[in-house]
């Protein structure tokens, strides 16, 4: 059974940094992309950022401040989050698709606010 789960949201201030986690399990991790959206209040869940094994993506609104990264050992990719602005202001969700279906973590807050 694949699972997602996020964790490292949490409260901070503009400028500030937080590290997304996300592990994974019941697939094999290293085949897959793995990417990271968000859900900003009262909008549409939009796309973060994306990691494969030959490279990684960024949405231009976080390109220079946010990474992805991943470790196939140990089944998890993070994203780095520097910088933040208010807008950053989310539910971040982790999302591989695997075998043609789509999977989701659960989410994780993450307010940027003084």
């Amino acid at each position: 059974q694949v699972q997602l789960v996020e964790s490292g949201g949490g409260l901070v201030q503009p400028g500030g940094s937080l590290r997304l986690s996300c592990a994974a399990s019941g697939f094999i991790f290293s085949v897959y992309a793995m990417n990271w959206y968000r859900q900003p209040p009262g909008k549409e869940r939009e796309w973060v950022a994306t990691i494969t094994n030959t490279g990684d993506s960024y949405a231009d609104s976080v390109k220079g401040r946010f990474t992805i990264s991943r470790d196939n050992a140990r089944n998890t990719v993070w994203l780095q989050m520097n910088s933040l602005k208010p807008e950053d202001t989310a539910v971040y969700y982790c999302y591989a698709r695997v075998r043609r279906v789509d999977y989701w973590g659960q989410g994780t807050q993450v307010t940027v606010s003084s």
